[in-house]
This record gives C-alpha cells, sequence and structure tokens, in this order.
C-alpha cells in the first residue's frame, strides 16, 4: 500500500504564492519519478510538473518560470513552490509517486489539495 498525502493549498492572491507539499508513505521503493497534476472545475485533469529520480525536472509550458518541483528524497516528499500566481492556476492539485514494481512503473496518486488565486 502505497500513500500520498498533500498539503499547502489555499486561498492566494494574484501574484502571490504558495508551496504544496507531498509526502509519500508505505511500501515506497523505486522511486521513479514525483509529479504534479491540476483540475480546474469543469476541466481535465492536466500534467504540471515532475522530477525523476536524477532530480530532472519537467514543467508544462503555462507554470514554467514561475513554479518550482523539487524533491526531498529521505522524507519521501515533493515539494511544488509556485509564484506569480494567476487566477487560471486555480484547481484542485494532485501529486503522484512513479515506482518501480515487478510488473512495470505503477502512479499513485494522492487526494488532492485545492488552490483558490483570487482577489
Amino acid at each position: 500500500q502505497v500513500q500520498l498525502v498533500e498539503s499547502g493549498g489555499g486561498l492566494a492572491q494574484p501574484g502571490g504564492s504558495l508551496t504544496l507539499s507531498c509526502v509519500a508513505s508505505g511500501s515506497i521503493s523505486s522511486i521513479i519519478a514525483m509529479r504534479w497534476y491540476r483540475q480546474a472545475p469543469g476541466q481535465q485533469r492536466d500534467f504540471v510538473a515532475a522530477i525523476s529520480a536524477g532530480g530532472v525536472t519537467n514543467y508544462r509550458d503555462s507554470v514554467k518560470g514561475r513554479f518550482t518541483i523539487s524533491r526531498d528524497n529521505a522524507k519521501n516528499t515533493s515539494y511544488l513552490q509556485m509564484n506569480s500566481l494567476k487566477p487560471e492556476d486555480t484547481a484542485v492539485y494532485y501529486c503522484t509517486v512513479v515506482l518501480g514494481t515487478g510488473s512495470g512503473p505503477r502512479e499513485f496518486w494522492g487526494k488532492g489539495t485545492l488552490v483558490t488565486v483570487s482577489s
């Protein structure tokens, strides 16, 4: 069993910042990547950012230069630092962990944390 718990969501003003955290626990081994997705009301769930085991990062275009993903391997924790927030960043943010298993990579999901950007 793998559990993921996100925290750090809330209300921010346009131009403000928030930092999301995601702690993975349980049968954690062979982490391939940690990722963040988001789902705005009435929209599909979209990829936001990822960081590989080796620390390679990638982002969706709309958050490049504003969001930074990082991880603490010792704590099985990923972070999403979000700066210069815009109303269109409003969404439920989900973290995932991709683990290597005997049957191939498996991605596990958290339950999400709501981020609202509004004045």
